[in-house]
This record gives structure tokens, sequence and C-alpha cells, in this order.
């Protein structure tokens, strides 16, 4: 990384969505986010949620986004509780390729902005997930 440029940390995300309201709904009465004022120099719908020193960012358009493998993560403490609690509320929650150390699903919002759902069970090790070495033939 260049000297004069030090990235410290993921800001925010924004997702398209198509109804404030039922997006508002989800955001906040499903995920629990807090909803908080966006700056008032905007001049366009947008609602954000806050996460701490993170935020998430709902942007209104006419149309969804396309559908594809493109979304964020949350972090929760116990992914086992949370997969019950998304299907007491209907919310359709999917599997998918495991990682080791952590557990994960996927859910998606009402336009279909996956969400990805985390729980790391161990801080995540780079070295244990490097390609493994092919073995020496013996001589």
């Amino acid at each position: 990384m260049p000297a004069n440029l030090q990235v410290t940390q993921l800001d925010h995300c924004s997702v398209i969505i198509t109804d404030v309201e039922r997006s508002r709904t989800f955001y906040r009465d499903v995920l629990g986010l807090k909803e908080i004022h966006k700056p008032r120099t905007f001049d366009f719908v947008v609602l954000w949620f806050d996460l701490g020193n993170q935020h998430i960012h709902l942007l209104l358009k006419s149309k969804a986004d396309t559908i594809s493998p493109r979304h964020f993560a949350l972090r929760v403490s116990d992914a086992a509780a949370a997969r019950r609690y998304f299907r007491e509320r209907g919310v359709h929650t999917d599997e998918t390729t495991p990682i080791p150390g952590a557990d994960r699903f996927f859910i998606a919002d009402p336009d279909g902005n996956r969400i990805e759902i985390i729980q790391w069970l161990r801080p995540y090790n780079p070295e244990e997930n490097a390609p493994q070495k092919l073995s020496e033939p013996e001589a």
C-alpha cells in the first residue's frame, strides 16, 4: 500500500432497494438495525442504518439490482440462533460453502440483495487455508 494512503476499515456499503417502507421494515425490524438520519445535503431518497462505526445505505431506484453473488456480511455471535430467528420469521436461509473456523449462511432482503450471516468460531487463519503443496515423489 502506498505510504500516503492508509485504508483502515470498510466504512459503509450501499444496497439498491425498490420500496422504502418494505426495506425499512426488513432492515430495522427483522435485522434489528438502527436507522439514522441521512446527511441533510442529500436531495435523493436513501436510508442509513448504523452498525457502530460502519453503515449500510439503502438507495431507492426504480429497478432492483441484478441478482449476483455480490453480498455484504453481518457478523453475529450465534449463527445457529440467527438461523432459527430468521426461519421463525419466514426468511429463507441458504447454506453455503463452509469456511474453516466459521458458521455462515445467506439470507436475502426483499429486493433479493444477498446478505451473509457469519459467526467466527475462531480468528481466520490464512495459513490454514493456503493451497496444499503436492508431495515430492520418492526417488
